[in-house]
């Protein structure tokens, strides 16, 4: 059952195959590509502020998939079924964030070969930009979970989402960021410390918004 549901969710989700999928790797490079035309093509100015960029990018490409991410289901009633057939809310959101990782975490790692020479980030710089995307994704994933399970019952879900997202995922890009500005790999470690607690608490926290949207 888990497994089905997994490639269900992957066949939902992945870039290319669900609707819209593919937005938040699309956004996130335009900003990338914009970006220089912004400032100028300075590469010291560019190397400079570019890695900031890039973590705003994927916070904001974060906040694109969250209005389809739960609430087309509660809606289908498709949790509800499950829950019929003896499956947890928690198991169902572990699974649904897995895929939404896999969907949005990976794509946005490539993506970020081409943003990175767009914004002329190299060396050291790029390898700690991408191991804090590597670390951060997954919390960034979960915030989103989350914060869409609970608004999903809501008329305004989808604005509340956004704005909710933002202040909660400012730890992660603010030890990001900082690991850029400083060269300080040991800041990576906080982000991966933050993101695992995140993805240890989404399940739950998802999981029981889900139960009070049914019985709403």
């Amino acid at each position: 059952m888990i497994a089905s549901l997994l490639r269900r969710d992957l066949a939902q989700f992945f870039p290319f195959t669900g609707s819209g999928a593919a937005l938040p790797t699309v956004f996130f490079v335009a900003v990338a590509m914009l970006f220089p035309f912004a400032v100028g093509p300075d590469a010291n100015v560019l190397a400079k502020t570019g890695g900031g960029v890039v973590w705003i990018g994927a916070l904001l490409a974060a906040i694109l998939p969250l209005e389809k991410l739960v609430a087309r289901d509660i809606q289908l009633g498709f949790f509800d079924q499950l829950k019929l057939r003896g499956v947890a809310e928690e198991a169902m959101m572990a699974v649904r964030l897995l895929a939404h990782w896999l969907s949005f975490g990976p794509p946005l790692l490539l993506a970020t070969f081409p943003a990175a020479a767009l914004l002329k980030i190299e060396g050291e710089t790029f390898t700690i930009l991408l191991l804090g995307l590597l670390t951060g994704t997954p919390g960034l994933a979960a915030i989103g979970l989350m914060i869409a399970a609970l608004t999903a019952s809501l008329r305004a879900g989808a604005a509340l989402s956004g704005l909710l997202l933002i202040p909660l995922a400012l730890p992660i890009l603010i030890f990001g960021a900082g690991a850029l500005a400083r060269s300080d790999p040991v800041s990576i470690g906080f982000v991966g410390a933050i993101s695992l607690a995140l993805v240890a608490a989404a399940p739950f926290a998802a999981g029981a918004a889900i139960r009070a949207a049914r019985e709403n």
